[in-house]
């Protein structure tokens, strides 16, 4: 079995050697790739990521970098990350057994925040991980990863482009309707909490609401509405993330990737 591993990035030295850590932490079975296509980056992610032996490839927003990993992904599971995510360790195995047992074309995946606060925790589920169980089957939802069948990927096309933001929750819709959607249940994926810190946690949630009310009643969002861009993404925290605990390890540089 072979996946293909995409990362959308701009600018994330800061939190990329996390994911790329947490993946080669994994116990997995088959053959794996990961590619980074990068949205010219002024700063060392795109070195970062050769130096682990990432195929580094010409991104943009999210969308158009996912599009560019998936032109040239060779596995038959492409497996998309935002780069401020981290798998828990042997995750990714158990990811896939759960996939294919279950029959799924298409699979969001739980989420839980950095590090051991319990009330973020809490937030977490009650504002998005039972929600999305909750409507698994009539309103599908992901955010941060997306597992899919590269061919059905390529049956229904990539993502749009034009979106301006929640474009994978559009994706995710449009792929249930011709394959089978579900919900990864066999461990939560690491988000940071980077976007509730820069704007807040009530203004964030209440725009990803007003984001998912826009979908449901008007379709995609196609505006500028919601100021999102590249710059707008940057993160402007002066925080050394070297220092924080980090909830799974500490990216080793003697580490590579498997063939």
């Amino acid at each position: 079995m072979n996946l293909s591993i995409i990362i959308p990035t701009f600018e994330e030295e800061k939190y990329l050697p996390f994911l790329l850590g947490s993946i080669t932490k994994q116990n997995f079975n088959g053959k794996y790739e990961i590619i980074v296509a990068d949205a010219e980056s002024g700063d060392k992610t795109a070195q970062i990521a050769k130096s682990q032996d990432c195929k580094v490839i010409n991104g943009g927003l999210p969308a158009r970098g996912r599009n560019e990993g998936a032109k040239i992904a060779k596995g038959e599971f492409l497996l998309f990350l935002d780069a401020d995510t981290i798998l828990p360790e042997n995750s990714l195995e158990n990811f896939i057994l759960e996939f294919k047992e279950r029959n799924l074309d298409i699979a969001g995946f739980l989420l839980q925040p950095w590090g051991k606060n319990k009330f973020l925790k809490f937030l977490y589920n009650f504002f998005y991980n039972w929600p999305i169980l909750i409507l698994e089957k009539i309103l599908p939802h992901s955010a941060g990863a997306i597992l899919i069948k590269k061919v059905l990927y390529q049956k229904i096309g990539g993502f749009d482009e034009k979106i301006k933001l929640a474009e994978d929750q559009v994706y995710a819709r449009k792929a249930a309707r011709f394959g089978r959607f579900g919900i990864l249940r066999s461990a939560k994926v690491y988000y940071s909490q980077r976007r509730f810190e820069k704007e807040g946690w009530f203004k964030t949630y209440f725009k990803y609401l007003l984001a998912e009310l826009h979908l449901i009643f008007f379709g995609p969002i196609k505006s500028d509405i919601f100021k999102y861009n590249l710059q707008s993404k940057k993160l402007k925290n002066k925080r050394n993330l070297t220092k924080i605990q980090h909830p799974v390890l500490k990216l080793s540089e003697s580490r590579r990737f498997r063939k």
